[in-house]
């Protein structure tokens, strides 16, 4: 059976929810969609710039938008808030400030609050983050992928599958090496799984990553 649904959009209403909470006339849906992917955009961006270099990893597992008539309530799921915050007593409010320049939006007040992970390397973003700062520093891809399986270990998770795609070590022909760990039910509903597909720009070409992570069943 071909797998050519994304695991998140399966299971809307079951075990996943929405990440951008509001609700707009047919006409005007797709300028709030180009909104959140603008503060989304916008937010990942700034983090980037403002996170030490050497630690390659922005450490955010998903941005959650909530829209009002009067307020648009941005939630950052961070692994490593110090991250944005280290440096910048003002980092919170220097991004606000930014994003409301960035929308210009005189009308609607904006509230940006940041949530902690517990378990950062259980979260696939974070993970993909990880593999491709070690990718970029030539480490061998099996060896990168062992240590987020590790990583992924600590965080108590059910199982994990990791995908990698592309001219991997420099090779001329482009291929797609995987590995699992434990249990990685994709076609069952019931099952949480957390999904994320990342790409990364190494010197040899455009690296693909997908990485399922199963959370345990509902």
């Amino acid at each position: 059976m071909g797998q050519k649904i994304n695991p998140l959009g399966f299971r809307l209403g079951t075990t996943q929810s929405h990440y951008s909470l509001w609700f707009a006339q047919s006409k005007k849906y797709s300028e709030g969609l180009q909104e959140d992917q603008k503060i989304r955009d916008f937010i990942k961006n700034f983090v980037q710039k403002n996170t030490r270099a050497s630690l390659g990893v922005e450490g955010i597992a998903r941005i959650e938008i909530q829209k009002r008539i009067d307020l648009i309530q941005v939630i950052i799921y961070m692994g490593f808030p110090k991250l944005l915050i280290e440096n910048r007593p003002r980092g919170i409010e220097d991004l606000k400030q930014n994003v409301q320049k960035e929308l210009n939006c005189v009308s609607r007040k904006l509230n940006i609050t940041i949530s902690r992970i517990a378990k950062p390397y259980g979260h696939p973003n974070i993970l993909a983050e990880f593999i491709a700062g070690q990718l970029k520093n030539r480490v061998s891809f099996r060896k990168a992928i062992k240590k987020a399986i590790e990583l992924t270990e600590q965080a108590d998770t059910k199982g994990i599958q990791i995908q990698i795609a592309g001219r991997i070590d420099g090779k001329e022909i482009a291929r797609i090496e995987w590995i699992r760990e434990g249990r990685v039910p994709l076609q069952t509903i019931r099952a949480k799984m957390d999904y994320c597909a990342y790409t990364v720009r190494t010197i040899y070409g455009v690296l693909g990553i997908k990485i399922w992570i199963f959370l345990g069943e509902k």
